[in-house]
C-alpha cells in the first residue's frame, strides 16, 4: 500500500522503489504479511509519505532462511570477491546520494545539509573502509610456540546475523550492522525502526544491484515487539546486533542469551563535556551548541552536560545561550535551515516533559518551548538550555534525547572529572583545555568508549564506536568491528612426526 501524501516526486525521488511493499527478502519487495499496517510520518509536517504492511513472524522466517540459503556461497567467496562486490556498492550509493538524503530526510526531518553533507557521504565512506577491510580478516601471525607445533589463527564468518537499528540514524545504522557483517562473510537480516525504513530498504536494493546475492541483505520492516523478538530469538539467528535504548538492550539482551547468540549491544549515552579553565571559551560554546543540536540532540553521543570551571560558568552560559538563540528552525528542505523537528509528537512531547519538570529545580535559560506559526504542525521544539541543576537531579541523569543542554559548574580538576564520570552511561565525553596533561588525564580517566580532546561529535570509518558500562559493550566501524562478526578458530599442526609424544605420559606409561 502507497500513500504518497505530500511527498512529491521532487521530495522524494525514490518513492517508486517502495511500490511493492517495504520489506526486501532474498533480492526482493514484498509486502508485510502481519495483516497490520504503518505509516511513514514527515516529523516537519506531521503528513503521511507512505504506508505499507508490516512485517510479521512468517516474514521473519523467509528472511532468515533466505540468508541461511545465501551464507555457504558467501562465506566461501574470496576476500577479494567481497571486496570487489563492497566497491561496486559503494558506486551505486554514491549514484544515488540524492536519493537517499531526500528519503533520510522525508523520514526523519533532518536538515537536507545534514543528510547531504553527513549522513550519507559518511555511509558511503564506510562501505568504501569496509569494502577494503575486506581483504585484511588478520589474526595472529603463524609460528611455533609450543615449539612442536605450527599455530595459526583464522577468523571465520559466525553465520546469520539479526539485527536491529534505530529511527535516530537509520541509513548510518543499517550500514552500521551490514557491513562488517557482510564483508566478514556473514549474512543478514535487519530490522529497522518502523518509523524511519525508508533508507534500510534503498541500502537493502542498492546492495543488490550492485551483484551482492540475493539473500546476503534482507530487510525486514515490523514492531519490535513481534519482528523485533521473534528475530533476536530466532533458532537460525547466530548473532544479534542491537542499538537502541539501555531497557530495550536488556529485553535483547535476555532474548539472545537464552539463545547464547554473540551479542553486540549499542546503548544509551549522557555525554558529559568538560570545560576546564584554560579551555578556548569561544571553541567550547561553538563545540556545545553544535554537540549538543546536532540531528536535533537525537545522538546518543550528543552533549548532554556540560561541566564549566567555575571562572567560566557565567560566560559559558551566556555565550551558549545567545549563539543557541540564532540556530534556525525551519523546512528541512530549506538551505537555510539549521535544526529540524524531532522524530515525531511524542518525542517532542517527551522532551518538553523533561524541561518543564526541569523548572522547579533549575533555571531555562533560553528554549523551552515548541514554535507556533508556520512550524505548528511539525514536532518541532526550540535549542533548550538549562543551568544550575543539581547533579543528582533528572535532566542531568537521564537521557532526554532532544536539544537540550545542561550545564552545571565544577572547581578543581578532581571534581570535574569525577562529575562527568558519575552516570550509569558510558559511550562518549569531551574535555576542552589548552593544557596538554589536562586533556591527557581527562583521556585516561573519563569512562567511555570515545574522549574527544577540544571537539565533540566527529566520527571516523577507521576508528571503533562503542561504549562502556549501561552503555553497552562491542565496536562499530572499524577493523575492531570484526571482533563482533567473526568467530576465531585456532589451528595447530604438529611438526614432530613423534608417534608416541612427550606429553602422553601424563595419561598413560612413564617418560
Amino acid at each position: 500500500m502507497h500513500n504518497p501524501g505530500n511527498a512529491t516526486p521532487e521530495r522524494f525521488p525514490a518513492q517508486d522503489r517502495f511500490a511493492q511493499g517495504a520489506q526486501f527478502i532474498a533480492g526482493r519487495v514484498t509486502k508485510g504479511s502481519s495483516g497490520r499496517t504503518h505509516a511513514v510520518v514527515d516529523p516537519a509536517t506531521g503528513a503521511e509519505v507512505y504506508t505499507y504492511e508490516l512485517a510479521g513472524a512468517d516474514d521473519v522466517d523467509a528472511a532468515v532462511a533466505a540468508a541461511r540459503e545465501a551464507f555457504p556461497a558467501w562465506a566461501g567467496a574470496t576476500p577479494g570477491e567481497r571486496s570487489d562486490a563492497l566497491h561496486r556498492f559503494a558506486a551505486v550509493v554514491a549514484d544515488r546520494a540524492e536519493e537517499f538524503a531526500r528519503a533520510e530526510l522525508l523520514q526523519c526531518g533532518k536538515p537536507l545539509k545534514l543528510t547531504r553533507e553527513f549522513d550519507v557521504p559518511g555511509t558511503i565512506d564506510n562501505i568504501a573502509y569496509f569494502a577494503g577491510a575486506a581483504r585484511s580478516l588478520q589474526g595472529q601471525s603463524a609460528g611455533e610456540y609450543s615449539g612442536d607445533h605450527t599455530s595459526y589463527v583464522r577468523r571465520e564468518p559466525i553465520g546469520v546475523v539479526g539485527s536491529v537499528a534505530p529511527w535516530n540514524y537509520p541509513l548510518q545504522m543499517a550500514a552500521w550492522k551490514i557491513l562488517p557483517a557482510i564483508a566478514a562473510g556473514n549474512t543478514i537480516v535487519l530490522k529497522p525502526a518502523e518509523l524511519t525504513p525508508l533508507t534500510s530498504l534503498l541500502f537493502a536494493q542498492a546492495a543488490t544491484d550492485a551483484g551482492i546475492p540475493d539473500g546476503v541483505v534482507n530487510i525486514v520492516t515490523g514492531t519490535g515487539k513481534e519482528a523485533g523478538e521473534h528475530l533476536v530469538g530466532h533458532p537460525d539467528v547466530a548473532m544479534t546486533s542491537f542499538t537502541g535504548s539501555t531497557a530495550v538492550g536488556k529485553r535483547v539482551a535476555e532474548i539472545a542469551t537464552a539463545g547464547v547468540k554473540r551479542l553486540h549491544l549499542e546503548l544509551g549515552g549522557k555525554a558529559p563535556f568538560v570545560v576546564f579553565d584554560d579551555a578556548d571559551l569561544d571553541a567550547a560554546v561553538n563545540g556545545a551548541v553544535a554537540g549538543a543540536l546536532i540531528n536535533t540532540g537525537q545522538d546518543c553521543t550528543a552533549a548532554t552536560r556540560a561541566y564549566v570551571q567555575r571562572p567560566l560558568y557565567e560566560d559559558f552560559v551566556e555565550r551558549t545561550a545567545a549563539l543557541m538563540e540564532t540556530v534556525r528552525l525551519g523546512d528541512p528542505f530549506a538551505p537555510g535551515t539549521d535544526l529540524g523537528p524531532l522524530i515525531s509528537h511524542a518525542q517532542r512531547d517527551r522532551v518538553a516533559g523533561f524541561v518543564d519538570r526541569a523548572r522547579a529545580y533549575a533555571r531555562v535559560v533560553t528554549g523551552g518551548d515548541a514554535p507556533l506559526g508556520e512550524l505548528g504542525n511539525g514536532a518541532y521544539y526550540r535549542p533548550t538550555l538549562i543551568a544550575d541543576a543539581a547533579q543528582d537531579s533528572e535532566v542531568v541523569r537521564s537521557e532526554i534525547f532532544g536539544p537540550v543542554l545542561v550545564v552545571l559548574p565544577f572547581d578543581t580538576d578532581d571534581e570535574g572529572i569525577a562529575l562527568a564520570n558519575d552516570t550509569p552511561y558510558g559511550l562518549a565525553a569531551s574535555a576542552w583545555s589548552r593544557d596538554v596533561y589536562r586533556t591527557g588525564r581527562a583521556t585516561r580517566e573519563i569512562k567511555a568508549g570515545c574522549v574527544w580532546i577540544n571537539d565533540h561529535i566527529p566520527i571516523i570509518s577507521e576508528m571503533p564506536h562503542g561504549g562502556y558500562r549501561a552503555s553497552g559493550f562491542g565496536k562499530d566501524m572499524s577493523a575492531y568491528s570484526f571482533e563482533e562478526y567473526t568467530q576465531i578458530k585456532h589451528v595447530m599442526f604438529d611438526n614432530t612426526a613423534v608417534v608416541r609424544k612427550d606429553w602422553h605420559r601424563t595419561v598413560f606409561g612413564d617418560r
